[in-house]
């Protein structure tokens, strides 16, 4: 899934006046032919605004509503990272609320269509015009705050890493900072930026290894801490990876404990209980005493060839 293609979602302001300035061009242009009265002159040129204004607010309006995926036919986690990026009952609020407009809208345009025909003097059709157009103005900007917050979901959607369900998955999980990226790129070739900052990575990242007519995905997600009941947006995005997409976990761990080694077993011992398959990666061993190597308790691997040849060899 792709979400990078859904439209820009513009202000109430944007809307009317793109419709209204339509309906002044369009009927700008229009010849009227054969012999009518001022007033069945002035009837078609209003009949034919109105039409355009629907046509131009509604058509835009479900523009929105249909770039934005079906989240009921969605993978799971996609739902899930949905639910836990954004407020979901307000995106569906909101959705529900452009639906109202198209049908007020609609409403108000077989009414004023109806009124429109059946006056008997200009007066009367240029007061109709004007009701038409302040109703559907003010449904319009009823729903300004609904269409600011869809476009505050469609720049946190964009952000969303394009998974391909087809192939084996590994995700690469640890604390923050202890070398997931870096892994990742000597894994892959892909070189993401790298920061010196706890939650360098905001997002999962996505790479592929190519190798022995083999396509694994790769994934680097946000660094997690050992706070299972109380993480925050970043962190679960790691989470959700681990329990949806991962045939494989690679755990990192970091023996020049800028998170102490005591919290990282946690960790581990944590998303082991998923009962998913691991592999254990001993990062920094460049820069690590060799007696923290020697005594570390798990069946690690400490080069990245081997790793890459491991993670082959399994999926």
């Amino acid at each position: 899934m792709d979400f990078q293609y859904i439209p820009k979602v513009e202000n109430s302001k944007f809307y009317l006046e793109n419709a209204f300035s339509s309906a002044r061009k369009r009927t700008g242009e229009f010849k009227i032919r054969g012999r009518l009265d001022k007033l069945q002159k002035k009837k078609r040129v209003e009949l034919s605004r109105l039409d355009i204004v629907r046509a131009k607010l509604n058509n835009n309006l479900m523009k929105v509503l249909t770039a934005f995926p079906s989240i009921s036919v969605l993978p799971r986690f996609y739902i899930e990272l949905i639910k836990t990026l954004l407020d979901y009952p307000r995106l569906k609020k909101s959705f529900g609320a452009l639906n109202w407009a198209v049908k007020k809208i609609d409403f108000f345009h077989k009414t004023y269509i109806r009124k429109i025909k059946g006056s008997k003097d200009l007066g009367v059709l240029g007061r109709h015009k004007k009701e038409f157009y302040g109703r559907v103005s003010s449904v319009v900007k009823q729903i300004d705050s609904e269409l600011k917050y869809l476009e505050n979901c469609r720049k946190t959607m964009r952000t969303f890493p394009v998974i391909k369900d087809n192939i084996k998955t590994v995700v690469i999980v640890g604390f923050p900072n202890v070398g997931k990226t870096t892994m990742m790129y000597k894994l892959t070739g892909s070189k993401p930026e790298i920061n010196a900052f706890p939650f360098t990575t905001k997002n999962i990242n996505v790479a592929y290894i190519k190798e022995d007519d083999k396509d694994v995905q790769v994934l680097d997600v946000p660094g997690a801490l050992d706070r299972f009941g109380k993480m925050n947006a970043i962190e679960m995005q790691a989470m959700l990876a681990i329990d949806y997409l991962a045939d494989l976990i690679v755990y990192i761990f970091d023996l020049t404990e800028p998170y102490p080694l005591d919290q990282q077993m946690k960790l581990y011992e944590k998303i082991k209980s998923s009962g998913k398959n691991m592999l254990v990666y001993v990062s920094k061993t460049d820069i690590t005493e060799k007696s923290k190597i020697e005594q570390f308790k798990l069946e690690a691997l400490t080069n990245p060839a081997d790793l890459k040849k491991k993670i082959i060899s399994v999926l």
